[in-house]
């Protein structure tokens, strides 16, 4: 199973981790970077089976892939901006961290005006 070998590996790097951070601690956020992209690369292959589904059942479903692509976008991009967050809080850089979630939050928002509009819509519709 996949979790066993990501699992496997993290237990591996956060024992490399421990064992190098205070003494080198640039070789301990290469680490945790290293581990990051080798995450992304195991998983990468069922990202794309999850979008896969869930465009065909939007089309079975009739939802207009308009939304459907929003959505997935808002997903990724909530995603990697708290992966990203958490990547640079472990290099011991949380203020970056901050404003990279700061920044992602502003992309949703930006993102989800179609959607809100659509649904206020529907409501002014329906009274």
């Amino acid at each position: 199973m996949l979790i066993f070998k990501i699992v496997s590996i993290g237990m591996i790097t956060l024992f490399l981790y421990l064992l190098f951070k205070g003494k080198k601690d640039d070789i301990a956020s290469m680490l945790s970077l290293g581990f990051t992209l080798i995450v992304f690369s195991l998983i990468a292959f069922q990202l794309n089976e999850i979008i896969n589904f869930i465009r065909d059942i939007s089309g079975k479903a009739s939802v207009d892939i308009l939304y459907l692509n929003i959505v997935l976008k808002i997903l990724a991009i909530s995603f990697l901006c708290s992966f990203a967050s958490e990547v640079c809080k472990d290099a011991g850089a949380s203020s970056i961290g901050l404003k990279v979630e700061f920044a992602g939050k502003i992309l949703i928002l930006g993102l989800s005006i179609p959607i809100l509009k659509a649904l206020l819509e529907a409501i002014i519709k329906i009274l």
